[in-house]
């Protein structure tokens, strides 16, 4: 991924950027490769952020077609109806994001992501899914790990006010800056299967309950056939069972995880665009970090909630239970 060295068009256009973190940085930036599944408000606002950013390509999936739904939250389609009927949400956030910097290669790849051999990842550097299934975060990831190159996978979905960012770097190594002096640094992060199967009773308390809450909504989407947003009221009923079994096969109180948190999570099916840009602003973040080696990445969870206005970084691994 260093490749050759930025043009003169390059280094005029991120100088910056260049002056924070560096050429060698930005050289990394340009020459990085960056797969985006499911595009709504929160994954929108990553968008503009990287390729404003200056990465090198940026490939699209998602084959739904524009509706009024998709309006919500997503400033990339615009509000004429004559400019999006028939095209899907990645073909006209395709052609937005070209505008925001030519420079970057913004293209559209069809079909559907948990079907994708091994093989097709490993021309990408970073994976993103926004909003997927519990099964296809899981097949993706695993996918990714078995390739000979280090590809970074995240996972990001925001429901009502809050967000989840899940980040896979496997094995990473970067530097950071102590006393005026880099320290060379290395993290091991646990796949997406290590980490949502994590035994709930040896995690601390003071652990964010939306962690906890994201794994009840996973089960029940996959139980019930569901899609991201297929929920409302009255599902919860069935929610507050599946909560109730897993709370007994960890042996924890159904108190890790409040009713209310659960029925905003299934009610609140629109984004709110101040969460997306946060959400989706920390998530660019940390895809630059990764990308460039510069800066302490998220390990591993990182959960917002606009109700307190706080974000929390959460550390989830079988460490709990070594």
């Amino acid at each position: 991924m260093d490749g050759e060295e930025l043009t003169a068009q390059e280094t005029a256009l991120y100088d910056r950027q260049i002056r924070v973190w560096g050429a060698n940085a930005q050289r990394r930036l340009t020459k990085s490769h960056i797969l985006v599944s499911g595009i709504k408000g929160t994954v929108t606002e990553f968008c503009k952020n990287i390729v404003l950013a200056g990465v090198g390509s940026v490939t699209l999936m998602d084959d739904n077609l524009v509706n009024e739904e998709s309006l919500n939250a997503n400033f990339l389609i615009p509000p004429d109806e004559n400019a999006y009927r028939g095209k899907t949400v990645a073909e006209i956030c395709c052609d937005s994001l070209k505008d925001f910097n030519p420079m970057v290669l913004v293209s559209v790849e069809k079909g559907d992501l948990s079907t994708r051999s091994t093989e097709f990842f490993e021309k990408f550097d970073v994976v993103v899914i926004g909003y997927g299934s519990l099964a296809t975060k899981k097949a993706v990831n695993e996918k990714c790990r078995k390739l000979s190159k280090r590809v970074a996978f995240y996972t990001v979905d925001c429901r009502d006010s809050c967000g989840e960012i899940f980040v896979d770097l496997q094995d990473y190594k970067y530097t950071k800056k102590k006393l005026e002096e880099k320290v060379e640094c290395e993290l091991n992060f646990p796949s997406f299967q290590e980490a949502v199967s994590v035994p709930w009773k040896p995690i601390p308390r003071r652990t964010a309950k939306l962690y906890f809450a994201m794994r009840v909504i996973e089960v029940f989407e996959e139980n019930e056939g569901r899609k991201h947003g297929e929920c409302s009221l009255l599902d919860l009923p069935t929610v507050l069972e599946i909560k109730k079994k897993l709370c007994e096969a960890n042996s924890v109180s159904e108190s890790h995880i409040p009713d209310s948190l659960l029925e905003r999570l299934i009610t609140g099916t629109i984004e709110f665009p101040p969460v997306c840009a946060i959400v989706g602003g920390i998530l660019a973040q940390e895809v630059i970090k990764a990308v460039s080696g510069k800066g302490e990445p998220l390990k591993n969870f990182f959960y917002y909630d606009a109700q307190d206005g706080k974000g929390v970084m959460e550390d989830i691994s079988n460490s709990f239970t070594s």
